[in-house]
């Protein structure tokens, strides 16, 4: 991130439970750059920087480097134990049964509601979600959107923008970080926010 203009703040979202938060020097008249990545399926105790047994295993270097030097959570909750109605409720802020998203199949996400990428949009930031979004409705509040539908495919998967559906040949991770790095280079001189969904 040492590229990024400005002040950069990530948090590390690991579906459902640990946020970390890690940002540069800033410089008190400038906004925050903010990236939010989202990562499934492992809990705080696959994170080396929680220092359970699985650390000397499976060390998790770069994501405890980001622990370091920002914040971890300590004490969260989980308001929703599966994927998709996690990610409405930290879109919302509210539970699944106030933002009507509680199931992951045969439920849409209603983009009308209030969200945190609306606002940062309207305070001029530009916002992006690349990789996940599992909540069955095209993303709102984004300026940008390329997502996999559903759960997606781990190897030569199917993304979704705005143009349509199209498959590209690869790992799904290696194809988000890079398609979010690309996202970065070409926004880096405006404020952004930038959700990434592994």
């Amino acid at each position: 991130m040492s590229k990024l203009s400005g002040k950069t703040i990530a948090v590390l979202l690991v579906s459902p439970c640990v946020f970390s938060c890690s940002q540069q020097a800033e410089e008190p008249e400038q906004r925050p750059n903010i990236i939010f990545m989202v990562a499934d399926d492992h809990g705080y105790q696959a994170l080396s920087a929680y220092g359970y047994r699985f650390k000397d295993i499976a060390p998790t270097p770069n994501i405890d480097r980001i622990a370091e030097n920002g914040m971890r959570f300590n004490r969260c909750l989980v308001t929703n134990s599966i994927c998709g109605p996690s990610r409405a409720t930290i879109l919302t802020g509210k539970y699944g049964h106030k933002n009507g998203f509680f199931l992951n199949e045969h439920t849409d996400f209603d983009g009308s509601q209030q969200t945190f990428p609306k606002l940062f949009q309207d305070e001029g930031y530009l916002t992006a979600i690349i990789g996940k979004w599992h909540l069955g409705s095209e993303p709102t509040g984004f300026n940008h959107w390329d997502i996999l539908p559903g759960q997606g495919f781990y190897y030569n998967p199917i993304f979704i923008n705005e143009e349509g559906r199209y498959e590209l040949e690869g790992y799904v991770t290696d194809i988000i970080t890079d398609k979010a790095i690309e996202w970065l280079e070409n926004n880096k001189d405006n404020p952004f926010y930038l959700h990434i969904g592994h």
